[in-house]
């Protein structure tokens, strides 16, 4: 497997720009002086990814008492998420990374195992950034099911 890039704790999140599922273009910026769970997933509507969604938004009142807000960003279209999150409920923001750029900058694409192959794809992964945009958490090859109860827990949230 070749070299990608990892972020750790106390790196400067890289900042984006992206379209939500709405069309409406949310920056990074937009959530300074916030503490924000950056997480990114394959792919809308299929299994995995719905579970962990899920799951964020079971847990999205926890999280927004306790000062932090969620995003998730994906490779999916505007069109795609909006049909995701109505479908599921999801009330926080779902951003468009088509061309991979901020999923790359976050060491959230590039070469995984995949049923024993070794092929490109997403690596879903997950960030926790303090109000100044500083990393404070980065998880990847994080599971979809019981990943945001560990998250919880290593916030110290209950969860």
């Amino acid at each position: 497997m070749t070299e990608q890039t990892r972020l750790e704790p106390g790196d400067t999140a890289p900042d984006f720009t992206l379209p939500d599922s709405e069309g409406n273009d949310v920056s990074l910026a937009d959530f300074r002086g916030s503490d924000v769970v950056v997480y990114f997933y394959p792919r809308a509507s299929t299994p995995g990814c719905t579970t962990q969604a899920c799951d964020f938004r079971d847990n999205l009142a926890l999280l927004g008492d306790s000062g932090y807000r969620v995003l998730g960003i994906s490779p999916d279209k505007p069109d795609k998420l909006a049909t995701f999150a109505g479908n599921e409920g999801l009330s926080f923001p779902l951003l468009s990374d088509p061309d991979k750029t901020v999923l790359t900058a976050y060491g959230a694409f590039g070469e995984k195992k995949n049923y024993g192959r070794i092929v490109q794809g997403v690596i879903r992964s997950t960030f926790v950034l303090d109000g100044d945009g500083v990393i404070v958490k980065a998880m990847y090859n994080v599971r979809a099911t019981g990943h945001v109860a560990r998250l919880l827990k290593e916030l110290e949230l209950g969860g």
